[in-house]
């Protein structure tokens, strides 16, 4: 679990004031998770999208800071010698990591941290903070469906949309290691079902900081 401050929103309730959480998206290129992210963070003010940083070039749209911070290799390696990064992988000759310390300042502060990174990430982000960890795999409806997507989305060459392809064998294999599993057949479906697993993990008992005080005060006031 990653360190622990006093600084969670006072403007919670006491019963209410809460650790926040890591909650990771990881899915096969083209499943639907970024569509997932995006009205996610749009709908919901107390989970913020970790903004990773990455060695690859900058893409049409893109804005350095909000999509990714883009860095060259000799910074990365830095970044990785000087463990400030949380979790990296190199992904199609790219590499991409989390700032450590932007995280553990929002966990802090009670709100809840949205990652869209692959199992490998994954992995590392287990070993480092377990406790505050909520992982979900989305899975397409087909493979046939998830060429489709690959393919109409227009971002990629036939050349990557063939490599991604190809890739996305591997990463469905590490479906087993998530805790939720999502088939993203219908977005609206598949948002609903995310909304109700943040919900739920919200309130286990080990994040909300403010319930032992709670209940203690109310049990010092009935034994009076």
């Amino acid at each position: 679990m990653l360190p622990m401050t006093d600084a969670t929103a006072a403007r919670r309730a006491p019963h209410d004031r809460r650790r926040g959480l890591m909650l990771v998206l990881s899915s096969p290129s083209g499943a639907g998770k970024t569509t997932l992210s995006r009205r996610l963070l749009s709908q919901d003010d107390d989970i913020t999208l970790s903004v990773s940083v990455t060695t690859r070039p900058m893409r049409p749209g893109e804005v350095d800071g909000v999509d990714y911070h883009f860095i060259d290799r000799p910074s990365f390696d830095r970044m990785v010698a000087e463990e400030a990064l949380l979790e990296h992988a190199t992904v199609f000759e790219n590499s991409y990591g989390t700032p450590r310390a932007a995280v553990e300042a929002t966990l802090a502060d009670g709100r809840d941290v949205l990652f869209d990174i692959d199992w490998q990430g994954t992995q590392q982000l287990a070993d480092r903070a377990r406790d505050d960890l909520v992982t979900v795999f989305i899975l397409p409806p087909s493979i046939a469906e998830l060429e489709r997507r690959l393919t109409t989305r227009a971002q990629d060459s036939a050349e990557v949309v063939a490599k991604r392809m190809a890739k996305a064998a591997d990463e469905m294999s590490h479906y087993a290691e998530y805790d939720y599993v999502l088939v993203n057949e219908d977005v609206d479906r598949t948002l609903a079902d995310l909304e109700a697993i943040l919900r739920a993990e919200r309130l286990r008992r080990r994040r909300r900081l403010g319930l032992s005080g709670f209940v203690n005060a109310m049990r010092e006031g009935a034994g009076r």
